[in-house]
């Protein structure tokens, strides 16, 4: 029973943050697109919505600050509803001082999968049959149609509360798990993000030729012939490894994003794409 004591006193002292402070974390989570980078999407409203957290956390420390913000304004693109379970578990483990690679690893490896858990919920699942339920109501005169969407929107809002609660009560449990494992979590988290990535790149980066080749009977597709044979998906990859490497020479992320449009035009005008 002592042994027991001493571990809840144990999590008890690690804990910087009062119930209200958690719920606010939720609530300000709903403002995440309000700062939107096309360069780091949703990354802007993310730091934001954590940095008073953070500031508490790192009060004496300003390069800890400053490390945990330069982060977390990296790339990030998840289903908004969910943000604060992932917020929540992560606040635990920079409130644990956990290494930081182990925290970005997770970070990294976490917003994709929730991405689709939380798209195929909220966006693909409950909206659509709500709005179908709505307009049906709405389109005979009804005022509740669109009382019965707003009710709706406004459960999704407040159910941040709780899910934050979810993230930070889950971290706070596994911060010594964590602690204790963090190389085999941070070397798991980076695989798991690496796989996440290709399968992104593959799905979404599309490139393909239509040049032919050769002359009289023996023409050939050079793509569907020749490339996909070879190598499937050989353009998308090199170009987004193109990409990637230009980024690592400071290359302006804008001059890239127009320079894939400008490509994109001329390739599809002169009839090799």
């Amino acid at each position: 029973m002592m042994a027991s004591d001493d571990k809840n006193d144990k999590t008890q002292k690690k804990s910087l943050f009062t119930n209200h402070e958690i719920s606010m974390l939720g609530i300000r989570s709903n403002l995440v697109q309000a700062s939107f980078s096309y360069e780091r999407m949703h990354a802007p409203g993310w730091t934001w919505a954590q940095l008073p957290y953070w500031q508490k956390i790192y009060k004496d420390d300003p390069k800890g600050l400053k490390a945990v913000m330069t982060d977390n304004m990296e790339f990030i693109n998840s289903s908004p509803p969910l943000y604060p379970i992932l917020m929540g578990l992560l606040l635990t483990m920079e409130e644990g001082h956990v290494d930081r690679t182990t925290i970005k690893g997770l970070k990294n490896a976490l917003f994709g999968p929730m991405a689709g858990i939380g798209d195929a919920i909220f966006w693909f699942t409950i909206m659509p049959i709500v709005g179908g339920i709505s307009a049906s109501i709405a389109k005979n005169g009804n005022v509740f149609g669109p009382i019965l969407f707003f009710l709706v929107y406004l459960f999704l809002f407040w159910s941040r509360i709780p899910l934050a609660h979810l993230g930070y009560n889950l971290g706070t449990r596994a911060i010594d798990v964590i602690q204790e494992n963090s190389r085999i979590i941070s070397h798991v988290a980076s695989i798991l993000g690496l796989t996440v990535i290709g399968g992104l790149i593959a799905s979404y980066v599309k490139m393909s030729l239509t040049i032919k080749i050769g002359a009289g009977n023996t023409v050939i597709n050079l793509q569907k012939q020749l490339l996909d044979k070879i190598f499937p998906n050989i353009l998308p990859f090199a170009f987004v490894f193109l990409l990637y490497w230009l980024l690592k020479k400071n290359v302006n992320p804008i001059w890239l994003i127009v320079v894939t449009f400008a490509l994109a035009i001329v390739m599809a005008a002169i009839g090799w794409m």
